[in-house]
């Protein structure tokens, strides 16, 4: 019911992402949409790209005197460096002694296995749509839905648990990730303001070197209630739709929901979430002692916050280049170069915001449906009394 997808280049005139399936008379807030992007744009590593552009979300269809009207909904994101690259880059033929070739792939990026596939004899136009810009429209799009399921009393937040070898050992409870979200200068947005300077630290080393860092976030979903996702089909599975959403994001290498790393080396006493009943909380009289499962048993959504980790790999363009090939002569060269970032985990954990809470409203809006928020809502809270009557 909610589809989406993005179009645009790095260094295109805009990128553009498309929404269909949002119910009638939500209330957007422009400032929200605009304040989620401000936050992908954040972070200690940025590099110099993020000193050009300004994002702010343009609604082309879908929004009308504030509220979404049922039909898809459009939303561009100018690319204020697209000045610099017009004649690099142009939609007609252009000159081509303007062209910006990428000349030897990086090990790590899509170059090589993007001209490959194409048959480009460079890698400039793989580069343009692997980067990770085009998860700006993400953010944008998943700000929306952000804001649906925020009519339904759930929220979508992230923190970095680990940038190079400085991590977080314990847990942190939704306050302290709420708590990180009002903060008007973002660093690397971890809850430990200790742990937050050895994650700096890390960052320092490597922008010395030459080099970059990667790292682990969490992403929080709470106020979640049981019965999203099913384990009728493998590919309706929530755990499954969650990896896949958080994966596709540039850069992640690995996916972990709950506590599922390092239950792979523990006995199951110590692993599943004992089953208890007792005063009745949001949705249900059933309680939990502790939440390895990460919210979600079965594929399906289990009333507990769903907690996904994503772990993010190094950027692969550094100022040091690594050894490569020379697309034109095939000798060997070091990798090409262009300005990046050195450290990306709090950006990331930000787009990961927005796939998550894509998935999660795509799932609730399969379960209660609803053509106007008026109908959702209702279905929702029928739902609601069915959980606090069983």
């Amino acid at each position: 019911m909610l589809r989406y997808f993005t179009a645009g280049e790095s260094h295109g005139e805009a990128l553009v992402a498309f929404l269909s399936g949002l119910p009638a008379g939500l209330k957007i807030d422009q400032a929200f949409l605009d304040r989620e992007l401000w936050r992908r744009q954040q972070g200690y590593g940025r590099g110099g790209r993020m000193k050009i552009e300004r994002d702010q979300a343009h609604v082309l269809s879908g929004i009308r005197h504030g509220m979404t009207i049922g039909s898809p909904i459009a939303v561009q994101l100018e690319n204020r460096d697209w000045k610099n690259w017009q004649e690099a880059l142009p939609v007609g033929e252009g000159d081509p002694s303007r062209h910006k070739r990428v000349a030897s792939p990086r090990p790590g990026h899509a170059d090589l296995a993007g001209a490959l596939k194409y048959n480009f004899s460079e890698a400039r136009y793989v580069l343009e749509r692997a980067s990770a810009r085009e998860s700006a429209a993400r953010v944008a799009i998943g700000a929306l839905a952000k804001i649906f399921l925020h009519e339904l009393g759930l929220d979508v937040l992230s923190h970095v648990v680990a940038v190079g070898s400085a991590a977080m050992q314990e847990d942190v409870p939704w306050e302290k990730i709420q708590a990180l979200y009002s903060q008007e200068e973002i660093l690397l947005n971890c809850a430990d303001p200790e742990m937050q300077q050895q994650m700096k630290d890390q960052v320092d080393k490597v922008l010395k070197t030459g080099d970059s860092v990667g790292g682990v976030f969490e992403v929080v979903a709470h106020g979640v209630p049981p019965g999203l996702g099913t384990y009728a089909q493998w590919d309706e599975r929530l755990d499954a739709l969650l990896a896949a959403a958080v994966m596709s994001l540039q850069a992640v290498k690995a996916v972990e929901i709950g506590s599922g790393v390092t239950a792979a080396a523990s006995p199951g006493s110590a692993v599943h979430d004992e089953i208890g009943y007792g005063e009745p909380s949001n949705f249900t009289a059933f309680t939990r002692t502790r939440n390895n499962a990460g919210g979600i048993e079965g594929g399906v959504s289990n009333g507990e916050e769903i907690r996904v980790r994503g772990y993010l790999k190094p950027i692969s363009t550094l100022r040091r280049p690594l050894k490569s090939v020379d697309f034109s002569t095939r000798e060997p060269v070091n990798a090409a170069y262009e300005r990046s970032d050195v450290c990306v985990v709090p950006a990331a954990g930000v787009a990961a915001e927005a796939m998550v809470a894509l998935t999660l409203a795509r799932c609730a809006l399969e379960k209660f449906g609803g053509d106007s928020m008026g109908e959702t809502l209702r279905n929702f809270q029928g739902y609601c009394l069915q959980l606090k009557n069983y």
